[in-house]
């Protein structure tokens, strides 16, 4: 059998990312236009954050991609207070803005960039560090996804009809409720 040379085309890094990046963010913004103004101190539990932290955080966290493409070494120590917002448009004002930057920084990023490695200390001791595309998978997309699944049980907790994020949310779904019977004739026609 002879040789056969596959012309194989292999898609760069930032490419394989973009689509997920978009879909998330798409799914995260649903969710954070939810957020009721007024409830911001909600804590459904003396260790949880509030609801107002736990929303500031889902909405900062797109940020993070474009940090993680700007610099290799992230410092930050007690001294270190995170943003909270105090409304729903101040949300979501920060998650556009940290999408759109990180969007730009994701799009231009080449395979070298993503391949470099990027360290994060706390109180000068290392917490972590790996490539940046294993930084932008778990620490940028699926801490977001963790987070939003949490900000999801707060607002439920607060009677807050929730969006589906992978398909229509319980709040969204009309095939669950009962439907009258159709008769024999009627199912013929």
């Amino acid at each position: 059998m002879p040789d056969m040379v596959l012309n194989e085309v292999i898609m760069p890094i930032s490419q394989t990312l973009l689509p997920e990046f978009d879909e998330e963010m798409k799914s995260t913004r649903k969710l954070l236009e939810c957020v009721p103004d007024g409830k911001f101190d909600y804590q459904p539990h003396p260790k949880s954050m509030t609801l107002g932290r736990l929303a500031s955080h889902v909405a900062e966290l797109p940020s993070w991609g474009k940090t993680t493409l700007e610099v290799e070494l992230l410092e930050l120590g007690p001294e270190f207070k995170p943003h909270i917002a105090a409304t729903r448009a101040e949300l979501l004002a920060s998650f556009d803005k940290g999408v759109t930057e990180a969007r730009e920084k994701i799009a231009a990023a080449t395979d070298a960039d993503w391949q470099k490695m990027w360290t994060f200390k706390y109180g000068g001791k290392t917490v972590m560090s790996m490539p940046r595309v294993a930084v932008m998978r778990g620490v940028v997309m699926n801490h977001l996804i963790h987070h939003r699944a949490q900000l999801g049980v707060f607002l439920r907790l607060n009677d807050v009809a929730i969006p589906g994020m992978y398909g229509p949310s319980a709040d969204e779904m009309k095939f669950w409720e009962a439907q009258p019977a159709q008769t024999a004739s009627a199912q013929a026609s």
